[in-house]
């Protein structure tokens, strides 16, 4: 029984306990807890479930240590001149420390000192610092020898500061290589990719790509259609874990970093049901070309060694983009809840003043990734005739609104409190609104009524949005507004970038003066 593969394959990615009648029957009570109504597999739930951790994006994580780096260099050279020099900083000392800085960040990029694998030895990243450390002042040295540049120089301060910046830097890298070999172990530094197509195309494709040990790729499962000899229950130590359909459940709830579809480019009709289905998740998805006797231009294609992808679809603000969202978002919002707690605080007390109830009504709608939470807004309707479900939209002179509720609506007052879940992480300043789990129109719910409605889920959802300053807010009456808000959201997904935030963070007070919708 220790050969089969899928045991294998679920030692590896799964932690170890117990393996018993009861341990399974109980593990299978508490999913369908967690996942009512859930399609998948037992075995599939229990592997999603073991990756819903958060994961270090490699590029993020050099990039950290190489600005860790400049930090060095810059204040290990000031901090050596103002220990051993005459006080004050002169131009020539400052144009150094300058120099200084391109030249490292120029010979550690060049020795490959941000390479994970390189991050995870000691020994190795250790030699390549001290390398390019040395040819850094060993070029200062030939410089002061020619007698032109530098002659002003004390020797003793680039002694001190090529000791103390090495130390550092040293210590640095020590720091570094437990980290990553400790998040290593944890799963943490990796892309978790989800094979889709089974048989003789994906085994031969991931025998390739296991051919390349230093590669950050680990594989979590397979999704196929195809069942019987054509796509096997095992491929390569690996469990189909269901159809493509599942998939997208199985994404829903696990943390995946990439799609990697195995089927021939050739096969046009299929490509496009899968993809059709695929592209609503918020992940990378990349065609295997290594099938295909087909060379692509740099720009759509990638590899992973020496096996080629075509880039389909990319996830959208990952790595440093995220990081440069999330802190737009934490100033801003700080910002403007300092700004706007009068008016804030003024709405809480005409609410109370008005009517019998909390001020905050609390809302479950779809977040990132299709994930439920629950958004903050004023409340606007008599506390008895609430609606958190939205089960019945808010029309025009709606009975249930109350006369402080009307013009907190009108004007996106009771939208404020969602500043907080901005803070908390469940909301962005900017992006698709989130829209209620029950929203519909005619009855019909809005992810029947807009193919690929759900691709508005990518990202974060927003306190504001593109669609909400084009004049798609308020009521949903007819299919052609969801229609509209889902092709704006999507055009924001697609297109953004900071600059496109502030601009839409500027224009929501212009766009809150047209009412027409709102009530």
């Amino acid at each position: 029984m220790t050969n089969d593969p899928t045991v294998r394959f679920l030692k590896d990615i799964l932690p170890p306990e117990k393996d018993d009648a009861a341990t399974r029957r109980k593990q299978e009570s508490g999913q369908e807890a967690r996942h009512p109504g859930s399609k998948l597999s037992p075995q599939a739930l229990e592997i999603a479930e073991s990756l819903q951790d958060s994961v270090i994006s490699p590029s993020v994580l050099g990039g950290t240590v190489r600005l860790l780096d400049m930090a060095i260099v810059i204040f290990a050279g000031l901090a050596t001149f103002a220990s051993t020099g005459p006080g004050g900083y002169a131009l020539e000392h400052l144009l150094l420390v300058g120099a200084a800085l391109i030249l490292a960040v120029a010979f550690l990029q060049a020795a490959d000192c941000y390479q994970l694998p390189v991050m995870r030895t000691m020994l190795s990243q250790g030699a390549r610092i001290t390398i390019a450390w040395t040819l850094v002042f060993g070029v200062f040295l030939v410089v002061k020898s020619s007698g032109v540049l530098l002659t002003g120089t004390s020797e003793l301060w680039l002694t001190t500061w090529y000791a103390l910046g090495l130390a550092a830097m040293l210590v640095l890298r020590l720091t570094l290589s437990i980290l990553t070999r400790r998040w290593t172990r944890q799963g943490r530094l990796e892309r978790r990719a989800v094979i889709v197509g089974g048989g003789t195309a994906a085994a031969d494709l991931i025998h390739e790509i296991e051919m390349h040990q230093d590669n950050d790729i680990r594989i979590c499962g397979i999704f196929d259609d195809r069942k019987g000899d054509r796509s096997p229950d095992i491929v390569a130590g690996y469990p189909k874990l269901g159809t493509v359909a599942d998939l997208v459940e199985f994404a829903r709830i696990a943390r995946i970093d990439m799609l990697i579809v195995t089927i021939p480019l050739r096969a046009e009709k299929r490509l496009l049901e899968f993809l059709k289905t695929l592209w609503v998740l918020p992940v990378d998805i990349r065609l295997s070309a290594h099938m295909d006797k087909m060379r692509f231009r740099d720009r759509a294609s990638s590899f992973i060694g020496t096996v080629p992808f075509v880039d389909v679809v990319h996830k959208p603000m990952a790595d440093w983009d995220s990081i440069a969202k999330r802190a737009f978002d934490l100033v801003f919002a700080c910002l403007m809840i300092v700004l706007l707690s009068p008016v804030m605080i003024g709405t809480a007390i005409a609410i109370r003043m008005e009517s019998k109830g909390p001020v905050l009504f609390r809302q479950k709608r779809y977040g990132f990734n299709n994930e439920v939470i629950e958004v903050l807004k004023f409340r606007s309707m008599y506390h008895e005739m609430a609606d958190p479900t939205a089960k019945k939209v808010v029309t025009r002179d709606d009975p249930r609104v109350t006369r402080v509720g009307k013009f907190i609506r009108r004007s996106s007052i009771d939208e404020l409190p969602q500043l907080f879940n901005v803070l908390r992480g469940d909301l962005s300043l900017v992006g698709p609104r989130p829209h209620a789990v029950n929203a519909h129109t005619n009855d019909t719910l809005w992810d029947d009524v807009v193919d690929g409605y759900f691709a508005r889920h990518k990202v974060k959802p927003g306190v504001t949005g593109w669609a909400q300053i084009n004049g798609w807010r308020g009521e949903v009456d007819t299919p052609e507004k969801i229609q509209k808000r889902v092709e704006f959201d999507v055009y924001y997904i697609e297109n953004w970038s900071i600059l496109f935030d502030l601009k839409i963070l500027v224009s929501t007070p212009f766009a809150l003066l047209n009412t027409e919708n709102a009530y």
